[in-house]
């Protein structure tokens, strides 16, 4: 019999290892923290949010964005909820995004393991891999605790985000070592730093908005809802879905600008519009007392600065041009970006290993038969809401099945 080893015991790596030991396999499963699913758990804001039932080619990311459906198509959300059930997890649906019914991201991790054992696989914690050869049709793996022999290999590791959980990126350089090629690895799914010291004054503020983000003026990426404002720059979930494009914008030396409308159901008219008629309904108020109860007053203060209007000034006095400055400041605040936050704070990365040197079908590598891969080691990378541990679900799925059947 064969013996399969995956290297890591995350999200994708107890998915391949279930399903290559439910085919009959021999597996070993290789992890370096002291216990399996640790990045699991902080998923979801410890509530683990699994999948979603919304599913679009949209929701992923690649440099090969085909490659993704033919891995997701072979398990798609509607088996991850079947397969979590089977195991013990109800969903809990929140407009499509499935959490466990008990709100707890330790129960996904605790039926894994659970089954992960059940079935026999020889779990070794606190080993690190740090070398891969084939020779004579079998790997070599050099790991903290001496050398192994096996027959195939599934590269599990993770990113480089998240490195408390574990998560050093060690994978990249034993996928190197067999001659892949890594596609440049950034930090996604984090907050965005600008220029201006203005942000330390509106530090706090959370408002509904749209970010827009252009590289070198051309429009990129956007998205809508919660923005927060913090003394550094710019956070949220709609910021968050489009740090990607500024990571891989910033790598490649290009001019990132992050645009900020605070009320994108409106045109530049309709908010001239607006501002001119609240203007007119209070005339005897001041300009600091404008925004009041429309925009928090620390944004309210910022705008006035930028726009040299002065907070005494009566809003019965407001000119063309005032209005016109103000409307600006509401549908296209400009914020500049210079970096995006650092491995330790990004909840995932872009880049990883090429997905032209993977076969979907399998998730075996082009260059190197009886190697697999599977997870946030590839070159995958999703929005929030379930997609990216959709992704580690199905790819582990793939990967473990196809390895068991080889």
């Amino acid at each position: 019999m064969n013996t399969i080893a995956i290297i890591g015991g995350g999200a994708s790596g107890m998915m391949a290892a279930i399903f290559a030991a439910r085919k009959g396999a021999k597996v070993l499963l290789l992890e370096q923290n002291d216990r399996l699913g640790k990045k699991i758990l902080v998923t979801g804001n410890g509530r683990c949010n699994y999948t979603n039932t919304y599913q679009d080619t949209s929701c992923y990311r690649s440099e090969q964005p085909d490659f993704i459906m033919q891995v997701l198509d072979q398990f798609p959300a509607e088996k991850v909820i079947a397969f979590f059930r089977e195991l013990g997890i109800y969903p809990k649906d929140r407009n499509g995004y499935l959490y466990p019914f008990s709100d707890q991201a330790s129960a996904v991790r605790d039926v894994l393991k659970q089954e992960v054992y059940r079935l026999g696989v020889d779990v070794r914690t606190g080993i690190s891999c740090t070398g891969i050869q084939k020779t004579n049709e079998r790997f070599s793996l050099q790991t903290s605790h001496g050398s192994l022999t096996v027959d195939q290999v599934i590269l599990c590791n993770g990113s480089k985000a998240a490195p408390s959980t574990g998560s050093d990126g060690s994978g990249y350089a034993l996928a190197k070592q067999l001659g892949h090629q890594i596609i440049p690895v950034l930090p996604a799914l984090c907050a965005l730093h600008c220029t201006g010291k203005h942000f330390r004054a509106i530090a706090g503020v959370r408002a509904q908005g749209k970010v827009s983000l252009f590289v070198d003026g051309e429009l990129t990426a956007a998205d809508t809802g919660e923005l927060q404002l913090t003394a550094y720059g710019i956070s949220g979930i709609p910021v968050f879905q489009i740090s990607r494009y500024a990571s891989k914008a910033l790598y490649e030396q290009k001019e990132v600008v992050a645009i900020l409308d605070f009320l994108p159901e409106y045109s530049v008219d309709e908010v001239k519009f607006l501002l001119k008629e609240r203007a007119n309904r209070q005339p005897e108020k001041t300009a600091e007392q404008f925004f009041t109860g429309l925009f928090h007053e620390k944004l309210a203060a910022v705008w006035l600065k930028f726009t040299k209007i002065k907070k005494e000034k009566l809003c019965g006095d407001f000119t063309d041009a005032d209005i016109q400055r103000l409307s600006w400041m509401i549908k296209e605040f400009k914020s500049p970006v210079i970096k995006t936050n650092s491995y330790e704070q990004a909840q995932i990365c872009c880049g990883g290993v090429d997905t032209t040197q993977i076969n979907p079908e399998t998730m075996e590598s082009r260059l190197v038969p009886g190697l697999y891969f599977a997870g946030e080691l590839v070159d995958v990378d999703a929005i929030c809401g379930g997609y990216n541990l959709t992704w580690a679900w199905a790819s582990g799925y793939v990967a473990g099945c196809s390895a068991a059947s080889a």
